[in-house]
Order: structure tokens, then sequence, then C-alpha cells
């Protein structure tokens, strides 16, 4: 670790809170929703739902604006202060509601305005620091793939602990408290990085500094416009999040545009090879939201699950629900590093799955974690579930998700020409977020007809049996997948293209050159 920048622990420790903060909401939310407001399981997983779907389509516009005006330090630091002003919301929770029909609408109009501030900070913050992290290393630097495994080791400290603190105090002293630790740690989380900023060596300063400050309106520079364009989405955000049908038509509208534009451009523009890739990308990103569609159940139908109809008694006490959704990020810190050591191995042996056959493997593991504990709900008769198949779930599910997610962010660089990777990772969060927005639709199915437990083992049932088959489907499938990466000409092809591409003085290919603090070319 001592070999690294020290704006690496930085951006560690702000993205630490920002997952602390996140996965602390996840944990917390529907039970909020359902025990504080009293609204239905239904309402409460369309709430939950448009909050997910939002905070992964968000990333995209702030990643945009970053890219061509801000710079991402600055709208890492917008976002960091969004989310604290919207955590600071959370924590005005009101008295319990005792009847549904007497909530009080100065408090729920803080609640929704409180969510549209997080949705908005995470926009801005979530792709953007990543970015930051690449910044700090040539692309030969042999350090950026330790530099990213110990950014990614944050993501999950921050995401562990965050359901962890975040739940135990929300549901054991009061929802203000696990909102409030979230903020908490978010503020800290600002305070290191505009501490931290002279160690950040100049890394995601905005690309023309000049026109970022030059006045175009009333006397207020381009920065503030984007600052106060933003507060108006956040109003945007607040209209959308109480009407569930408003984000399903902006899902319905865009995805499709998305696709056909990448495929227009592919076909108009690209090589055959280099088009087959693309379409295999767009193969990948479509499988993701089925598989998001049943992963994020953790966060509605099986913390409600777990909350009513499992024995969560260990070693002689009682832990709360939101507590256990801290087992997907404690399996990903013992399990990552297992995994990535058991690719290479299988690479060396010439066994290594492809993206496709691994994608394939992760849809089943996560079927097979919903049979798992549907068949020990039935063998538990009319007693409470074992809390055991509650963590062999959540174990089965993050098995999937590291041979699916990290694979296929590494596939999207990969199959990408170098002028649409932006285009394609877009594709890709919006994807998760159209996986988020099924995944409510999903949990409302368990809280049909009364949504006992028999409906929610009916439900999880099917879509066990659903993602096995289509997992095995995709293994079957993905030689001819595999094919249309065309990887034996891959590095032939890449050296090609960059070999016409108009690149920038840094070999990068972008729009203008990448400029430092001064305004003076990199």
């Amino acid at each position: 670790m001592r070999t690294h920048p020290k704006g690496l622990y930085i951006l560690f420790f702000a993205e630490m809170w920002e997952r602390f903060s996140y996965y602390g909401m996840r944990a917390l939310l529907v039970l909020y929703l359902t025990k504080h407001f009293l609204f239905t399981d239904g309402q409460a997983y369309g709430i939950y739902g448009a909050y997910t779907t939002l905070v992964y389509v968000t990333p995209v516009i702030g990643g945009v604006l970053a890219d061509r005006y801000l710079g991402q330090r600055k709208a890492v630091l917008f976002g960091a202060i969004l989310l604290v002003l919207g955590h600071l919301g959370m924590a005005v929770e009101g008295e319990p509601v005792t009847n549904a029909a007497d909530r009080d609408g100065t408090v729920m109009n803080i609640f929704y305005m409180s969510l549209a501030l997080i949705i908005a900070g995470v926009g801005f913050l979530k792709a953007n620091i990543s970015a930051i992290v690449g910044e700090l290393y040539p692309k030969t630097d042999e350090r950026r793939d330790g530099a990213f495994t110990l950014f990614y080791v944050g993501i999950n400290l921050g995401a562990f602990a965050g359901a962890l603190i975040s739940g135990y105090l929300g549901e054991t002293f009061g929802w203000k408290y696990g909102f409030g630790a979230a903020g908490i740690g978010m503020l800290a989380g600002l305070i290191v990085f505009v501490w931290g900023k002279p160690l950040l060596l100049g890394a995601g300063e905005s690309p023309n500094p000049a026109r970022l400050r030059k006045k175009i309106f009333a006397g207020l520079s381009l920065e503030w416009m984007i600052y106060l364009a933003t507060l108006v989405g956040v109003v945007v955000i607040w209209l959308f999040i109480q009407d569930v049908n408003i984000v399903k038509w902006t899902l319905y509208i865009t995805f499709p545009l998305v696709y056909l534009y990448i495929i227009g451009t592919s076909v108009m523009t690209l090589e055959p090879h280099a088009r087959n890739r693309i379409f295999a990308a767009l193969f990948l990103i479509s499988i993701q939201v089925l598989f998001w569609a049943l992963f994020e159940q953790a966060g509605s139908s099986l913390n409600i699950y777990t909350d009513r109809q499992v024995d969560r008694t260990i070693f002689g006490q009682e832990v709360v629900a939101s507590v256990f959704q801290s087992l997907n990020a404690m399996y990903i810190i013992v399990l990552g590093p297992l995994f990535a050591a058991l690719w290479v191995w299988l690479g060396k042996k010439g066994m290594d799955p492809s993206a496709p056959a691994k994608f394939g493997l992760g849809v089943i593991q996560l079927g097979l974690g919903f049979l798992v504990l549907v068949w020990g709900a039935k063998a538990a008769g009319v007693n409470l579930t074992p809390v055991i198949f509650i963590f062999l779930i959540y174990l089965l599910h993050t098995t999937g998700e590291l041979c699916l997610s990290p694979v296929g962010l590494s596939a999207m660089t990969r199959l990408s020409v170098p002028k649409m990777v932006g285009l394609v990772m877009g594709a890709w969060f919006l994807a998760s977020g159209a996986g988020n927005f099924a995944a409510a639709q999903i949990a409302r199915l368990t809280a049909a007809d009364g949504g006992g437990e028999e409906q929610v083992l009916s439900v999880y049932s099917n879509v066990g049996w659903l993602a096995v088959g289509v997992g095995v489907v995709l293994i079957i499938i993905s030689p001819f997948v595999k094919k249309m990466m065309h990887l034996d000409t891959l590095a032939e092809d890449t050296r090609r293209y960059n070999s016409k591409a108009d690149t920038t003085m840094d070999n990068e290919e972008m729009v203008g050159e990448r400029m430092s603090p001064t305004g003076k070319p990199k």
C-alpha cells in the first residue's frame, strides 16, 4: 500500500462512506416505509424500486457532465454535498404514523426530497470517483489493478458497515439514528476529500477550466449553471419518486432508444468484427437486467421475509432483519480474491470459462439461492424458516454476482471500441437501473393476495427455476456468443483501429485535450 499515491486513500475513504450511505439506505428503506409510515408492502416496493432505479440511471448523466464540463473532482465534491443534505433530511421522520390516511404532508415531502437529493448525489459521485482512481496512474502502470482492488475493498467495507451499523441503529434505537449515521459518515468523507485535494495531483480536474468559468447567463458561469440545473433536476426526481409510472415509461422509452442508437452506430461505422463485439456486449447487458431483477430482492421482498418469517435468533440473541444485508459485502470481501485467483489459475490451464459461460454460471447460482430458501422454508413446516437458509441464499447470490458483475465490467471495456466505451458503459448502468425496476415488480408479486409466506415462496420458486433454466441455456449458447466476440483477433483489430483514430498528446482518444488546472495541455 505504501507504493500507491496518497490520493488513492482519500478516494478510498470517500467512496467507502458513499457505499455506507447507499447500503444503509438499502437495508432500512422498505422497513422504514412499512413500519413507520404504514405503506403497504406493494407501495413500499414501488418507492424502493423507483429509488434504486434512479440511483443507477443518474450516474450516466453525472458522468457526461463531469467528462465534458465539471471534471470528476468537482462532480464528486458536489455529489457528496448533496448526499449529506439528503441524509440530513432523512433524519426528519416525524411521529410514527398510526393511520396511513393521516401521514403528515410536510414530513412526506421532506422524505421524498431527501431521497431525490441522495439520488442526485450518487449520480455525481458514483462513476466519477472511480474515474479519478484511473487518472492517478498511467495506463501501463502495473499498480493499476492493485489500486482498483484496494478501492473495491473500500466499496465493500462501506457496504458491510452500512447495512450492519445503520440497520442496527435504525431498527433498535430509531430510524433517524440509522439514516443520521450514514449522513455523518458521508460528511466525514466529504471533509477528508476537500482536505486531501492536493494529494490528487490534479487528477479529475475540468477538461477546460476557462470554459467552465465563462459567464453565460445573468452573470453566472457555466459551472454555477450546472449546479442550478441540478437543483431543478432534484425537483424532477422528487416528482418521479412519487409516481412509479413516470419511472417506468422513462425506462421504456430510453432503454430501446439507447439500444437502437448503439446498434445503428455499430452497423454504420464499425467493421464486422468490432460490430459483432458490440452485439455480444448488448446481449450480455440484456442478461444483466434479469440478474439484478432477482438479486435486488435483497433490499425489498427478501428483507421483509427475513423480518417476518425467519427465526433470527443467533447465539440466544435475536438479530434485526436489516443487518443480514451486510452478508453480501462480507462474502465479497472474503471470496472476491479467491474468485480472482480461480480465474487466473483456470486461465493458465486453458480452462477459463468465457464471459457468456460465467454469466450462465452466475444466473444458475442466483436461481439456486432462491430454491434453497424455498426448500428450507418448506422443510421447517409451520415453524419459522431457520436463519441458516438466509446465510445460504446470500452466499449463492454473492458467488453468482462474482461470476457476473466484475466479469461483465471487464467484458464491456474489452468489447467496445474507444469511441463507444462511455456509451456502452452507460447502457450497462441503464440495464442495472432497469433490473432494479423489474425487481420492484417481482417484489410486488410477493405482496399480491395478502403476501403471506406461501405467496412469497411460490414467487421465489418460479423465479428460481426460471433463472436456472436461463443459466443453462446461456452455457449452451456461450460458444456462439464467444465466437461473436472475436477474441482471437482482438489485439490486432485494436492496434489497427488505434492507428487510424485521431489521438491526443497522451495517446487517448477524446474530445479536445485534457487540460491541467492552469489551462495548459497536460
